[in-house]
């Protein structure tokens, strides 16, 4: 059990990293894994619509539709709060790389 989620970890932090560089690939993981509860991490809609709209604007087709469908899950707010972390991150990793 400790393995696994040791590995679940070194799976999310590693993906973290690679969205941080812009990795539109690790955006998408990282949605696929908040929208299905994936590496021992809780459903988080809200963050996974954040993970699959900045992967949409890096020109991801699947992203796009993975956002649309979860969003039919989603109240405007939590919409709206998704929308908004993903200009957090954006702003964030943006100026980092600056």
């Amino acid at each position: 059990m400790g393995n696994s989620l040791k590995s679940a970890q070194f799976l999310m932090d590693s993906r973290l990293a690679d969205a941080a560089n812009g990795d539109a690939d690790a955006c998408y993981d990282l949605g696929m894994i908040y929208s299905s509860g994936a590496a021992g991490v809780d459903v988080d809609l809200v963050e996974a619509h954040k993970w699959f709209n900045i992967a949409a604007m890096s020109g991801s087709e699947a992203a796009m539709a993975c956002r649309s469908e979860i969003a039919e899950d989603m109240t405007a707010r939590e919409i709206s709060n998704a929308q908004k972390a993903a200009r957090a991150w954006l702003q964030m990793t943006s100026r980092r790389a600056a």
